[in-house]
């Protein structure tokens, strides 16, 4: 239950150096790839080891219209991002067939530093992006698979990775304001001082949502401060991150309190629900032409009161909870690129990883009126981790070239629990390998095919529990570390002029799915699965004034076993996901106005392991006008512009509301969508 078209129409040459995170593991000689950019997205045109990576400008992520910063991550083909409660929560992520809740099997960082959270008081591998400014964002690396050794945890469905700016044009105010009492204010700084610089950003924003009966009251706070300068031959960046937020939800309601006129379709059986977050940072990354070396530390806090079942569990008290989780996280990488003497420009990449969680406490508690007045376990969790990675990229021919790649992780964990049965220390270690193969048919159209085994992490309290602190039965630890492996075959075909399309048809296999069980506070060991689909993405730019895009996903998705009584449908997938766009620029440098169209479509999701309960599908279309001049533009955005009235997401479980049965009814139920959205944000550089 825990569960954002290049700047520029005209073709530009532009040269980077592929970060580690967008995996081109190249000789230090050749890692400089020029790409044609045009577009949504970079085009892969061969710079990458499989089909499923991709690459997007800062400057193209904060050009559509979004509702919530986590939105961010639909530039990637084939990813969803909904929300089932208040916005200052981590938001649903549904990707290759996962409902990936709040990031189980995604990966994300932010400058090198892990989102994603181990053994959280919400969900395993929760990831809150509410602390990312977009417009801070320099670039965005993504993949999807397990072929890339420098990956580990966390990263079965794939993953994402934010770089920040390290300079600024010029300086640059954002002010917007909104229906549903939506404010928000950006400032954007740089400051330089002989050969170094400061880039400093601040965000504020406020939001009441559009709730019959929950006034959000959000009040977001962000502050970014970047230090860089140069060392030795290389280049030194320092970054301090703070970020704060509260917040009160509005959760998914039953189906039949609707119907029934209990509550009307933006109403709330509990309104007195949500939440307060903070996240603190200090980080260093070093780069060179040889090394690569960052550092990070991370202070984070969330205390979140939800309430799914209402009176199922107390029907006099109510079954409302507090979820809390305090810790904070070490940790940091290096790297290094070196010739292999096999071919000529063949090369390995060498690095390890290390991240410990000290987690001073995970809780679960029963709570009425936000107060506490029970606990139903507490936790203090110290997880260590470390990884050595290889990747090598060798050369076969002038077309061909093999990418093969290992690693080792280990993971050790000690939980100290206010119930001393389920105290304990486990760990566990595994290898992993991965291999791919690209062929250059043209200077067109380029061939991949990859396989990779990879792997989850789960929650520490899974594995060392012995006695379930609700039921006190006897209950049997989850498997630390669960092994995945993946297949996939793609091609990609571009002029790197007017289109760019890839297509891709993979396979996973996971040898246990993820189960958070919310009422107990850990996630238990689940059935093995298996997830087969096709992707494809296509971006066509018609003249320098029309650019369309569309984006295009379907997944089956099922457990591989057969048990008595249970389906073989996995919970929460999503089977199929369209996002398609067109954008008219009125002139060729993107000054004057410019219109934005874009849809949004998920399937019916699938919400038990039968697949007989079939909620709606979504559609949604979001819209955006914009006036841009040299030092000012002015942006219209229109979301969810023909009003529907569709699902957000969608459960099925049982729950009770006042005069219902003890045992509770089963029904759908679900988070709307929110109502036709207006806002305007007057952007001004000096």
């Amino acid at each position: 239950m825990s569960h954002l078209l290049t700047k520029s129409l005209t073709c530009l040459s532009a040269v980077y150096l592929l970060p580690i995170a967008a995996l081109a593991f190249d000789d230090p000689e050749s890692d400089i790839e020029h790409i044609r950019v045009r577009g949504d997205t970079s085009v892969k045109d061969g710079a990458f080891i499989s089909a499923s990576q991709g690459w997007v400008s800062g400057d193209t992520l904060v050009e559509r219209p979004m509702l919530r910063a986590g939105e961010i991550l639909e530039f990637i083909p084939g990813m969803m991002v909904t929300q089932h409660s208040g916005s200052g929560k981590a938001n649903q992520y549904f990707l290759r067939g996962f409902n990936l809740d709040h990031g189980t099997d995604f990966t994300v960082s932010v400058d090198g530093m892990p989102v994603n959270m181990r053994s959280h008081g919400h969900g395993q591998g929760y990831s809150d992006l509410n602390f990312i400014i977009p417009e801070l964002v320099d670039s965005l690396s993504y993949f999807k698979g397990t072929y890339y050794a420098n990956i580990g945890d966390f990263s079965s469905a794939g993953g994402a990775f934010f770089n920040l700016r390290d300079s600024l044009e010029q300086n640059q105010l954002f002010l917007g304001l909104g229906e549903y009492g939506f404010k928000r204010a950006v400032a954007l700084n740089h400051f330089e001082a002989e050969e170094s610089r400061v880039v400093t950003a601040f965000e504020y924003q406020t939001y009441d949502g559009p709730w019959t009966d929950v006034d959000e009251d959000v009040k977001k706070k962000n502050a970014n401060i970047r230090f860089i300068t140069p060392l030795f031959e290389g280049k030194l960046t320092i970054t301090g991150m703070a970020y704060d937020n509260s917040w009160n939800g509005a959760d998914q309601v039953p189906e039949r309190a609707i119907q029934s006129g209990l509550i009307d379709r933006l109403g709330s059986i509990d309104t007195q629900v949500g939440g307060e977050s903070s996240r603190y940072s200090l980080s260093a990354n070093y780069t060179s032409d040889t090394w690569n070396a960052s550092l990070y530390a991370i202070d984070t806090e969330l205390s979140l009161f939800s309430n799914f079942t209402y009176f199922l569990d107390n029907p006099v008290r109510g079954d409302q909870f507090e979820q809390a989780d305090d810790r904070k996280i070490y940790g940091g990488e290096v790297f290094t690129t070196l010739p292999l003497a096999i071919t000529n420009g063949s090369s390995v990449t060498l690095g390890g990883q290390w991240r410990f969680d000290d987690i001073g406490n995970v809780g679960l508690y029963r709570t009425q009126d936000l107060t506490r007045f029970s606990t139903i376990r507490e936790d203090a969790i110290e997880s260590n981790s470390y990884a050595l990675f290889a990747q090598s990229n060798i050369i076969l021919s002038d077309a061909l070239s093999l990418s093969l790649g290992g690693r080792y992780d280990f993971l050790d964990v000690d939980v100290t629990s206010n119930l001393n049965a389920n105290s304990g220390n486990e760990s566990d270690g595994l290898f992993t390998l991965k291999g791919g193969l690209k062929y250059s048919v043209s200077d067109n159209l380029t061939a991949f095919a990859n396989i990779g085994q990879g792997f989850h992490s789960n929650d520490a309290r899974g594995a060392t529990i012995s006695i379930d602190p609700v039921s006190g039965e006897v209950t049997e630890p989850a498997s630390l570390l669960v092994k995945s492996l993946g297949y996939e075959a793609g091609v990609n075909y571009t002029d790197n002029k007017t289109y760019n399309l890839s297509a891709a048809l993979w396979r996973l296999e996971l040898d246990s799915e993820l189960v958070y069980v919310g009422d107990a506070g850990f996630t238990e060991a689940s059935r093995p699965s298996q997830r087969h689909g096709i992707e494809v993405s296509a971006y066509y730019w018609l003249n320098h004034h029309v650019t369309t895009d569309i984006e295009a996903a379907w997944t089956e998705a099922r457990f591989s076993d057969r048990v008595e009584g249970e389906g073989r449908h996995i919970d929460g997938t999503v089977p199929g996901v369209i996002s398609a766009g067109v954008t008219y620029y009125q002139q060729s440098n993107q000054l004057g106005f410019s219109y934005t169209l874009r849809g949004r479509y998920l399937s019916s999701r699938t919400v038990e392991s039968f697949d007989k309960v079939t909620p709606p599908s979504t559609f949604l279309v979001n819209a955006q006008v914009a006036y841009r001049q040299p030092t000012w533009d002015v942006t219209i955005e229109i979301l969810n512009a023909l009003n529907s009235d569709d699902h957000d997401i969608d459960y099925f479980y049982a729950s009770r509301l006042p005069g219902e049965p003890e045992e509770g009814i089963e029904d759908l139920h679900y988070h709307p969508v929110e109502p036709r959205n207006l806002r305007l944000t007057l952007s001004v550089k000096y």
